[in-house]
């Protein structure tokens, strides 16, 4: 084998927009249709912008027949001074520095779609030609571009030099507002063999324009010789009565819009006669098509909201319960959302990853949607019925195949060597208990029914989730125990009817440290599995916290001290002309228990105390954790302040 020299020689350093072009599909996804249309996005996104931000009224869209595509608005127009920090024109900066825009400026946007500040700048990279007019100040100011490198300076004419220069221009220029047209012809060197589609495109801003209610969109395609234009003042109810427009609905069209600091929610929801969902998510006008965190709050709040609705109403036999299954048959939802500086999970922000998404919107479709089903109870009925024929069929179909699942999950997964497992099948009738330390996991082992009880210790600390990976989390020998003995699996490939016991119960200390533990798992639990919070499978153990004993063989088992003390009060009310002595026996663990003594007070159906987990009460766990464990310091600064001398120390 033949050594070759490593040197400074030979690394390449890329300079200005050339990583660009090296490695397109870094910034656009790749360099087929679909990296295309995300260059006209970008530009479009920055025009929507102005839209938002209040500025602009117009967009106007023009394919034309060389292959070039021309973006105009009657914004503010792009700022033409020299930036302070490259000393070039702010217009030049933009178009050639990578992470330069005004996106990460709130004065500048409140509300933006292009916010990784890469858009216009990649386009200009990406682009054989590209040439931009500012009407700004009472000027013109003009540059042309050429594979993301300028080829001239900022040039400033007066309006009326324009139709002498650039004629074709003239009609873009919108009266005497201000204004930015940008005019790019892709470099099909880069994209080969392909052309913008034009019917997607025309969906695409019609989508748009109903996404951004009043703003006018005109969409020119000069060799189709196609010119329409999109205007809706009622924005996603229109979109939604359009997209139901052939379809029978049992509802009518549900809108409402809510507000709070810094974030804002638009809906529109209806149910259709048949069994299909149809949900179309938006942040700040752009569609998410894998959904995201808002697309979690909106679902747990549904769920929360119909289920509680109806119980109230009384539609709900013992025990019975929808599933975000049963209540997502036959939906449309339309959901737009505006906040400030929304994470994806990708350039091409197909996935909302904003934490605060999820509970701000739970927290609005809660508020909107309640109310609507308050004021109108035949509609929530309706709703109500619907979901309930899901649930029926649900019933029937896992009712069907029940043994064959059963069967299969046993014989293709390898379950943790630390499950005791339960010897029933029927996972109706079938708990295992989530037990802290492989003391009190003895302990539970030895005293449980075992027909109908399995038991899974956990070792060592639980995982904090809230800043942990997927494939850190996947790594965690414990729980990776859990989700191999759920059945379930996680993620895409979670699957409810997979459960194999219907009572997932924690089992912890009844102590600070067992809080944390149980915090640590609800918010893994609601993170990563929150069908199994929404189908009522999560319960908590209520472990007594002390043992009165008194006389030789009398005792009472109590889990507060106060509690404790109402029973001594008690017992010397009945014996006041006795001297009864009191035995107090402090639990500080479950492992302090005998194995009978962990039956009596914690595991027999009979006798013991479980708490059930809703969506609502997981969530707030996940909240405390996210302010106490998360990144930021400031809500931990502010809770430790306001809470400071209201903390015991359990000793």
């Amino acid at each position: 084998m033949s050594k070759s020299n490593y040197g400074a020689e030979n690394i390449t350093v890329l300079e200005g927009l050339e990583a660009v072009r090296k490695r397109p599909g870094m910034y656009i996804g790749n360099t087929g249709k679909d990296g295309l249309h995300r260059c006209l996005g970008e530009i479009l996104d920055n025009s929507v912008d102005e839209f938002m931000a209040g500025h602009a009224t117009v967009l106007k869209v023009v394919l034309k027949k060389d292959g070039s595509v021309l973006v105009s608005d009657d914004g503010r127009g792009i700022p033409t001074d020299i930036h302070p920090k490259t000393g070039k024109s702010t217009l030049e900066t933009i178009l050639t520095v990578l992470h330069a825009g005004g996106k990460f400026d709130q004065d500048s946007y409140q509300f933006s779609g292009g916010l990784h500040g890469v858009g216009a700048s990649v386009v200009n990279a990406l682009s054989d030609m590209l040439e931009v007019w500012v009407n700004r100040e009472d000027n013109i100011h003009y540059m042309s571009f050429s594979k993301g490198k300028p080829n001239n300076e900022l040039i400033k004419f007066e309006k009326e030099l324009l139709a002498g220069k650039h004629p074709e221009i003239v009609e873009h220029i919108l009266g005497d507002k201000t204004g930015t047209v940008i005019s790019f012809r892709p470099d099909y060197e880069i994209f080969e063999e392909v052309s913008f589609d034009v019917d997607e495109i025309k969906q695409s801003l019609k989508q748009m324009a109903y996404l951004n209610k009043g703003l006018k969109i005109v969409f020119v395609a000069e060799k189709e010789s196609i010119e329409e234009e999109f205007c809706y003042p009622l924005g996603i109810l229109t979109y939604l009565e359009d997209l139901t427009e052939k379809e029978t609905l049992i509802t009518p069209i549900i809108h409402f819009e809510r507000k709070l600091k810094n974030f804002e929610l638009e809906m529109a929801i209806a149910y259709g006669s048949d069994s299909r969902e149809k949900l179309f998510p938006f942040t700040n006008g752009i569609i998410n098509p894998e959904g995201g965190m808002h697309v979690t709050g909106l679902k747990t709040a549904i769920t929360a909201l119909i289920n509680n609705y109806a119980q109230q109403k009384g539609f709900f036999k013992k025990d019975e319960k929808f599933t975000s299954d049963d209540l997502r048959e036959g939906v449309r939802i339309v959901l737009s959302i505006k906040m400030i500086d929304p994470q994806f999970t990708s350039q091409s922000k197909v996935k909302l990853g904003s934490t605060v998404a999820r509970k701000n919107t739970y927290k609005l479709v809660t508020e909107g949607f309640g109310t609507y089903l308050e004021e109108n109870p035949a509609i929530g009925q309706t709703i109500v019925v619907k979901a309930q024929l899901a649930m029926k069929a649900r019933f029937a179909a896992k009712a069907a195949r029940e043994s064959v699942m059963r069967k299969g999950v046993m014989e293709s997964m390898a379950l943790p060597g630390k499950l005791a497992d339960c010897s029933e099948k029927d996972p109706v009738k079938s708990e295992i208990y989530i037990v802290e330390g492989d003391s009190a996991g003895g302990s539970a082992k030895q005293g449980r029914d075992r027909e109908t009880q399995a038991i899974l210790p956990l070792r060592g600390k639980v995982l904090n989730t809230e800043r942990a990976t997927l494939d850190r989390i996947m790594n965690y020998e414990g729980v990776k125990n859990m989700i191999i003995a759920f059945g379930t699996g996680i993620g895409d490939k979670f699957d409810v009817q997979k459960l194999r016991y219907h009572k997932i119960i924690l089992m912890t200390d009844a102590d600070v440290d067992g809080a944390h533990i149980t915090t640590l798992l609800l918010t893994f639990l609601y993170r990563y599995m929150p069908d199994l919070i929404e189908g009522g499978y999560i319960y908590m153990a209520r472990p007594p916290l002390y043992k009165v004993s008194w006389a030789k063989s009398k005792f009472e088992y109590v889990y507060s001290d106060e509690g404790r003390d109402e029973v001594i009060s008690k017992v010397r009310v009945a014996s006041p002309d006795k001297d009864v002595k009191f035995e107090i026996q402090r639990y500080k663990g479950l492992g302090e228990m005998n194995p009978e003594q962990l039956w009596d007070t914690t595991m027999d159906p009979a006798s013991r105390l479980l708490w059930q987990v809703t969506i609502g009460e997981a969530q707030a766990a996940n909240d405390v954790f996210e302010d106490l464990m998360g990144a930021d310091v400031e809500p931990r600064r502010k809770f430790i302040e306001e809470n400071a001398v209201f903390a015991e120390v359990d000793l």
